[in-house]
């Protein structure tokens, strides 16, 4: 099997490694590319916890100025992979949700921290603050990385695609697999880019591609890069 893999670097790379440990043949396509801010404002706290629903938030506070005042403070992730690499930036004390944002709520409203520093992402999906706001948490979003909109399509995967040389096609946020879309439609290669199987990390991932008409979509049972893998790999 022939797979696109569409994820910004440098996880793009490691999702391809474990792709090709299970038989596959990848092309890397990154259409965002991460930037960090890692000179963000925090603003004066005190905060009683720190919450991350990316690696991506992990790497950018990894270089922030700030990073020994935050590093005694309990941190709630959404799942394991973000717990590790909280912890590899220095923090101690880290309970991992495994799940999803609503896991994550529900994590925070059992611990019900007094203050909650979220450090986000530019764009977000859901509302953390909001929704563990009725939890009686007040959270305070600082934004510490942004995906940049990567131009165009590689030619190696416009290619694959133009001549139906792509099996599958994986997506791991919305925004991606709308980019998938548009550079797609751009190149006149909408029909053919559709066609392949498409292996999405939540229903919110695959909401794009079943409004474009893609036919075939399959969804991890769980919102993790090893779902996802084992989802292509047993296909």
């Amino acid at each position: 099997m022939r797979v696109l893999v569409t994820r910004p670097e440098p996880d793009g790379e490691r999702t391809a490694a474990k792709l090709m440990a299970r038989g596959c043949e990848v092309l890397l396509a990154p259409l965002l590319r991460m930037e960090t801010l890692d000179r963000a404002e925090l603003g004066r706290g005190p905060w009683a916890a720190v919450a991350m629903t990316s690696v991506n938030a992990a790497r950018a506070i990894a270089q922030h100025p700030r990073l020994r005042e935050l590093t005694p403070l309990p941190v709630f992730t959404v799942g394991r992979r973000t717990a590790q690499a909280a912890r590899a930036t220095g923090f101690a004390a880290v309970t991992s949700a495994d799940g999803n944002l609503q896991d994550l709520v529900r994590l925070i409203g059992r611990q019900r921290p007094a203050s909650l520093l979220y450090l986000a992402g530019e764009e977000r999906s859901g509302d953390l603050a909001g929704e563990v706001a009725g939890h009686g948490v007040t959270a305070h979003t600082v934004v510490v990385y942004r995906a940049v909109e990567v131009a165009g399509l590689p030619p190696a995967a416009e290619a694959a695609l133009r001549s139906g040389g792509v099996d599958g096609v994986t997506h791991f946020s919305p925004r991606g697999a709308k980019i998938y879309l548009k550079r797609a439609q751009a190149a006149g290669i909408l029909d053919r880019a559709l066609a392949p199987f498409h292996y999405c990390l939540s229903q919110a991932v695959a909401a794009p591609l079943v409004a474009a008409g893609a036919q075939r979509i399959a969804v991890a049972q769980k919102p993790d890069e090893a779902s996802l893998v084992d989802l292509v790999a047993s296909s």
